[in-house]
């Protein structure tokens, strides 16, 4: 069964998120985080980080201490996360259907990676990945005023890609993400879990 349902039209710019929909990367992320949050004294169950998919790190920690009652500080937790996670990213794989069509959509439009992720990292998985400046556009979490499920960050890949949202497709994992996808008046599609 395919990840996802090839859209039948074309539009001018379509718009990846990283974890979870070009980069098999999820698990790893999983690990880090459940790793972390414990050393901190907090529990994540799995079922949870996947309902959190696309959200900034700093938040969804902010989540863990209202969901369990912990006090476990933002920032630090969330640093330590990505520290951790980059450590490991060496077993990070593409999702290959979306990275096949990625190249393929790339040969008649614009495209671009609006991830929930911090840019040092969203590089790093890209490039593990096979996709080393591939995309001209980035845009991560901390380059907006807000994340996923907010629209900032779609809105900003159509601007800076140069083309109206209304003419953008986002590829995405999380609930997060398909809630932006439509605020940000685009059309979305589902990538499934590998």
């Amino acid at each position: 069964m395919p990840l996802f349902s090839r859209p039948a039209k074309h539009y001018a710019g379509y718009i990846f998120d990283c974890d979870g929909t070009l980069a098999h990367s999820m698990p790893v992320h999983y690990r880090a985080w459940a790793d972390t949050v414990e050393r901190h004294g907090g529990q994540f169950p799995e079922d949870l980080f996947y309902n959190l998919g696309g959200m900034p790190s700093v938040r969804i920690v902010e989540i863990l201490n209202d969901e369990f009652g912990t006090t476990l500080q933002p920032e630090l937790v969330a640093t330590e996360k990505e520290l951790l996670y980059v450590e490991r990213i060496a077993t990070t794989q593409p999702i290959t259907e979306v990275a096949d069509f990625a190249r393929e959509v790339s040969s008649y439009a614009k495209v671009s990676i609006a991830s929930g992720g911090v840019l040092p990292v969203v590089t790093q998985t890209l490039e593990v990945i096979g996709f080393k400046d591939f995309f001209p556009v980035i845009v991560t979490t901390e380059q907006v005023k807000r994340g996923k499920p907010f629209p900032d960050m779609f809105l900003e890949a159509a601007h800076r890609m140069q083309v109206p949202p209304s003419d953008c497709l986002v590829l995405e994992d999380s609930k997060a993400g398909f809630e932006a996808a439509t605020a940000a008046g685009m059309d979305y599609v589902v990538v499934g879990r590998p």
